[in-house]
């Protein structure tokens, strides 16, 4: 966890911004109903780490990296009124970090990987105000176990091309959510934006979601 002050926002913050391009992301931030207009701000931040790095590291400063590179795509009038959120999400079997897959192949192989096991989905939330210089990052983690699928229903799930695109090739808010047996822990952390820490760290800079 990284903090700097404890302090509560000034009213100087006129948008949200979210350092992120993935829908799911989107999505989850506006079923919020923040009063505050969001603006959505991608960067092309480096995310290569120290594989010594452990998981609740790596999201914690990948989630921070994102939103640093945002801010500095900012005019300086919008930096000095905006509040920028970073996150990032990875999935984590026996120690390992899982990916996105590549291609099809790879996305085969880490879903026989994950099939009939547990496994850990790590999120990253990063929360900064430029104006002041307050960083706030936390990370939740969620324990996702998987149901035993076999070749064929591996097969026809790739298929459907959902799983290119995620880290560790399923996305629970689709199709995924069929091949999965249990979750402990919050199920937004898995799909990329753990609500009920997002709402705790906002409240910190002044802004209730409730």
């Amino acid at each position: 966890m990284n903090v700097r002050s404890s302090s509560t926002s000034s009213s100087t913050i006129r948008q949200l911004v979210l350092a992120s391009s993935s829908p799911r992301r989107q999505e989850l931030v506006a079923s919020l109903g923040l009063s505050l207009p969001v603006l959505i701000l991608s960067s092309d931040a480096d995310e290569s780490t120290p594989q010594h790095w452990p998981p609740a590291m790596i999201v914690e400063q990948l989630g921070l990296r994102k939103a640093r590179a945002t801010c500095e795509l900012l005019s300086s009038e919008a930096v000095n009124s905006s509040l920028i959120l970073g996150a990032d999400t990875i999935v984590v079997l026996d120690s390992k970090v899982l990916g996105k897959p590549v291609d099809k192949n790879d996305a085969i192989r880490t879903l026989t990987a994950l099939e009939g096991r547990e496994h850990e989905v790590y999120t990253g939330v990063a929360v900064i105000e430029p104006g002041t210089g307050r960083e706030l990052v936390h990370h939740r983690m969620t324990r996702v176990t998987m149901k035993k699928l076999g070749d064929e229903r591996i097969q026809r799930y790739v298929d459907s091309g959902e799983p290119l695109d995620k880290a560790g090739s399923y996305g629970i808010q689709g199709l995924g959510a069929t091949i999965v047996e249990r979750i402990d822990g919050c199920y937004f952390n898995v799909v990329g934006l753990p609500l009920s820490l997002l709402s705790d760290m906002l409240d910190e800079f002044g802004i209730n979601v409730i």
